[in-house]
């Protein structure tokens, strides 16, 4: 059906040609998943030739064990792919001067070049949007592995939490969690998984490290599993030991932020509508110039897809969308706060996928 669909846009476009290249589209529109590295790996889409794959051979065997059906172009390593995917073409009777569809933002230049070695007047067109489109929406059985995605990162949090003691460092806690996890079957994480102590939770992307907890230290996890070829991705924020008023006074506006953006999680509701909503909670508070993230971002077979939820997002939600919603207060010397929740909207408001609980914690 994905392959369908992308076939009625080319002919609606009149472009002759798709190829997709990156593992995340390789794998919504064939079910196969593989991370290439250097080597060429892509699926030819025609408006009404059958497609076909290319990857190396030593790969075949895991395509077909995916359900790909169409033709599979293998090539070993001292061969140059781009001899057979000529060939192919002469055999579609594809001409010097055809559209092409590609995605624009992440091909290599040296394999636009390798095209115009075989189709020298080609014209490029990007193809990202419609696969953005199509991506969006998420099925049942994608729902499905996300939820269960959902609650493994769920269970990083709790393991995280229970690692913690004084002295340990963030990166001890970071592979106490990932440990526990592979020994329950997750092979990767979505990202890097991030735990950062004390004042170091005032980097929204910090660096872990060799710091050691101490008592009063707010401690940031930010964390998420690929299952299945779909990603989670959850932040909690806990207190060690004991707390001061500042920091309870940040949790909880950064929690009102959450709550009052997730109400306005239905359907048909302006996307900038939900971090307009959440940066103006915080900006009340007097806390809005430490709020320097979006609110949130796609979710799905990418950690960060489309769409970006920030206050001039375009756009109205739909069910079958599923994204992040993470506002964050980060104040220098002090510390930071991020809670974070993975959502997904139904024709009736949203489900929470994430579930670990947010209220404030002293552990």
């Amino acid at each position: 059906m994905r392959l369908n669909q992308l076939q009625q846009w080319l002919k609606t476009e009149q472009h002759d040609l798709a190829f997709i290249h990156s593992t995340e589209n390789v794998f919504y529109l064939t079910g196969f998943y593989c991370e290439p590295h250097e080597r060429l790996m892509g699926v030819f889409v025609f408006p009404e030739d059958a497609p076909f794959l290319v990857c190396p051979k030593m790969e075949v065997s895991h395509v077909k064990q995916s359900g790909w059906e169409a033709e599979i172009i293998g090539y070993e390593d001292h061969e140059n792919p781009w001899d057979k995917i000529a060939t192919a073409f002469q055999v579609r009777k594809l001409s010097e001067q055809q559209s092409l569809a590609i995605e624009k933002d992440t091909i290599p230049y040296a394999r636009v070049e390798a095209f115009l070695q075989v189709i020298p007047k080609a014209q490029f067109v990007s193809v990202e949007s419609i696969l953005n489109q199509a991506r969006l929406i998420k099925d049942e059985a994608e729902i499905t592995i996300l939820r269960r995605a959902a609650t493994m990162a769920d269970r990083g949090v709790e393991i995280g939490i229970g690692a913690l003691q004084e002295g340990k460092t963030e990166l001890e806690v970071i592979a106490e969690i990932e440990y526990e996890l592979k020994k329950q079957g997750i092979r990767q994480m979505s990202f890097s998984t991030l735990v950062l102590f004390g004042e170091k939770t005032a980097q929204p992307h910090g660096i872990p490290g060799e710091r050691r907890l101490r008592k009063g230290d707010l401690v940031l996890f930010d964390l998420g599993v690929v299952l299945d070829g779909y990603c989670s991705d959850i932040t909690r924020t806990v207190v060690f030991n004991s707390i001061t008023e500042k920091q309870r006074e940040i949790y909880n506006i950064v929690l009102e932020a959450q709550q009052q953006a997730l109400i306005q999680c239905v359907k048909d509701k302006p996307m900038s509508a939900l971090d307009r909503t959440a940066r103006a909670v915080i900006a009340d508070a007097g806390y809005g110039s430490f709020f320097t993230h979006r609110l949130g971002h796609g979710l799905g077979i990418d950690v960060h897809e489309f769409p970006s939820l920030h206050e001039k997002s375009e756009g109205i939600l739909k069910p079958g969308m599923v994204f992040t919603i993470e506002p964050g207060v980060y104040v220098p010397e002090v510390g930071g706060v991020r809670i974070e929740d993975d959502v997904f909207i139904t024709d009736n408001g949203y489900e929470l996928l994430t579930r670990f609980p947010k209220e404030l914690r002293i552990v």
